[in-house]
């Protein structure tokens, strides 16, 4: 009879990019939730580019998570600046392997997992205009509200 906890088996591969972005961004929403954030995943931005993660806090104030899975995402990626101008607040957010050095010093940082998120370094306030807060907040408020009636009503 086979010895079924052989030592011999193959190790699990390692998670797809796909899968470990997943894992963060989830850790990074329930880390936020925890805080009384609502966020929103995949926000599409007056430029067509799109948030990863767009989060409104209790005070109105809006931060944008760009997620990295891995330093090839990071370096095939050059729009993340264009982010800054739609938020008062700008963090990458990386799993515990991410070589953080590759990632600029002056913004902000958050190592997470499928589970929860910690903060390495705060991004620096930039606080939006009145007007464009007022814009993205009621955007926000409007994909949200679509986003949870499609999954009530799909045949809309």
């Amino acid at each position: 009879m086979p010895d079924l906890f052989a030592p011999s088996l193959p190790a699990a591969p390692a998670a797809t990019p796909d899968a470990a972005a997943a894992a963060i961004t989830r850790g990074v929403r329930r880390a936020f939730a925890a805080q009384g954030w609502a966020t929103v995943t995949e926000f599409s931005l007056k430029t067509g580019r799109r948030a990863d993660i767009l989060a409104l806090d209790p005070k109105g104030g809006l931060t944008i998570v760009e997620v990295k899975s891995c330093p090839a995402d990071f370096r095939a990626d050059r729009k993340w600046p264009e982010y800054e101008a739609f938020c008062d607040r700008f963090y990458f957010a990386v799993d515990t392997g991410f070589p953080v050095e590759l990632l600029p010093e002056d913004r902000g940082l958050i190592v997470a997992d499928a589970f929860d998120a910690h903060v390495l370094r705060e991004a620096r306030e930039t606080p939006l205009p009145a007007a464009r807060r007022r814009a993205l907040t009621l955007r926000l408020a409007l994909a949200a509200a679509g986003r949870l009636h499609r999954l009530e009503d799909p045949r809309r």
